[in-house]
This record gives C-alpha cells, structure tokens and sequence, in this order.
C-alpha cells in the first residue's frame, strides 16, 4: 500500500482548521449511527450524480461503483475542470488499486492530508472509507473557496445564511442541523433570491415536512439544484446548504 494514502484517519492541512472538527464529527457519528451512515451514503450518491451527470454517467451504488478507479477519476475532472492521469484499463484488481491511487495522489497534490485511506479500501468496497472519501472530495471541491471576512468556510457559510435570512420571522439559523428541519430557513433562502416562487407569509412552522418539501421541489424544478435529501431525513442539511451556497 501507498505509505501516503495508509494512516488512520483524515483530516486536511493545518491552515483548513476549521475542517477538522467537522471530519472529526463525522468519523464519530458513522460509527455510532448506522441510520446516519445509510442518510449519508444516499445525499453523497446524489452529490456526485449531481456532477457525474455531466459527463453523461452516474453511479447508483456509491461503495460499489467507485471500486474500479474509473468513476472516481472522472468524478475529480468534473469537479475541478482539470485532466487526471491516463487511467488503467485493465480489470485485474492492481489495474484498479492503480486508478485509486491516480485519484488519491490528485487530492494530495491539492494540498489535502488523506489519513486512514488507502487505494485497497476503495477497491475492497468498504463503505465507512469511501464514504469518507467522497466527503473529502467535498471539503476541497464544494467547500474551501466559499471566504465570507476571512472566516473558515463553515463559519462563513453560517454567517452568509443569518444574513440572508435575518428579516423572516420564525427563522433563527444558528447551526447546520437543527435550524433548518422546519423548512424555514430553506423556504427564506429561495424567496430571498427569487420571492416569486414561493408565498413565504404563508408558510407555517408547524408543518416542517411541507415546507421541506415545497423548497426542495422549487430548488429542483426552478433553481436546477438537484434533491439531495427526503424531508424526513435532515441530518445533512450540512451538505445541503454548501450545495445551494
């Protein structure tokens, strides 16, 4: 195995501090809730399809479909609109050891730290590992540009989403989880930025499933955001949120 890919668990360079607590919790929580693990792995798939789809592909079991190198690699040129290694095209299982590695070794030279992740858990279809991967890919891609005041993304993310839904009553965006399972606060997000498509004087805290439904409906039929989540599981309304940022 790659010495570079084979720790214990990852986190990203130092200066991304505001990272590590994040990944830290997510290592925590996968290993406690098996209800979590199934939530992410479903919001991670519709990620990536989100982009795969781009290039005319997509994958439908996320453990699985990565296995080969080939997806994975594709998946990194989407997202970073740059041209990975020659892939391998053999079959044989160092042909796809090979190809993981061509996309490790490209995350690592964007300055991200792999830790616990080798080549031979993608290739194996372990799903804590790929999981965590896709979530990495995440971190470096989705998320690290997003600057509000110098802050770290997540900081500045947060703060983006006090001030755009500041002014709507029953809004009170404090975090990434338990602000957003009413609906509010995605409801307040879309009339912010295009208040003809949904009444948000209407809308009522006491029926969270529909307002769910009502944004993630407008953010897919008008916006072009894809559905990540089912209203009734909203336990990455982390994810969700850098997605419509």
């Amino acid at each position: 195995m790659d010495n570079r890919h084979n720790m214990s668990q990852y986190k990203q360079n130092s200066e991304d501090g505001g990272y590590m607590e994040q990944e830290e919790e997510w290592e925590r929580e996968g290993l406690l809730d098996p209800a979590w693990e199934k939530q992410q792995r479903k919001t991670f798939t519709a990620w990536c399809n989100s982009h795969l789809r781009k290039a005319n592909t997509n994958i439908d079991n996320i453990e699985e479909d990565f296995r080969n190198g080939l997806k994975l690699m594709l998946l990194l040129e989407v997202i970073s609109g740059e041209t990975l290694a020659k892939p391998d095209r053999g079959k044989m299982r160092f042909h796809k050891i090979a190809n993981v590695n061509k996309a490790l070794d490209f995350i690592a030279n964007k300055g991200v730290k792999l830790v616990s992740i080798g080549a031979e858990e993608i290739v194996d279809g372990n799903t804590k590992m790929t999981l965590g991967l896709i979530w990495t890919i995440i971190l470096r891609f989705a998320i690290q540009d997003i600057s509000v005041e110098e802050m770290t993304a997540k900081e500045g993310l947060l703060l983006w989403c006090q001030r755009k839904t500041a002014p709507y009553k029953n809004v009170n965006v404090q975090n990434f989880h338990l602000s957003w399972k009413d609906g509010l606060a995605f409801c307040a997000l879309i009339h912010r930025h295009r208040p003809d498509l949904l009444d948000y004087s209407k809308l009522s805290k006491d029926n969270p499933l529909e307002n769910l439904n009502l944004a993630f409906d407008i953010a897919e039929k008008h916006l072009n955001i894809p559905r990540m989540l089912d209203a009734e599981g909203m336990d990455t309304v982390f994810i969700v949120c850098y997605v419509w940022h």
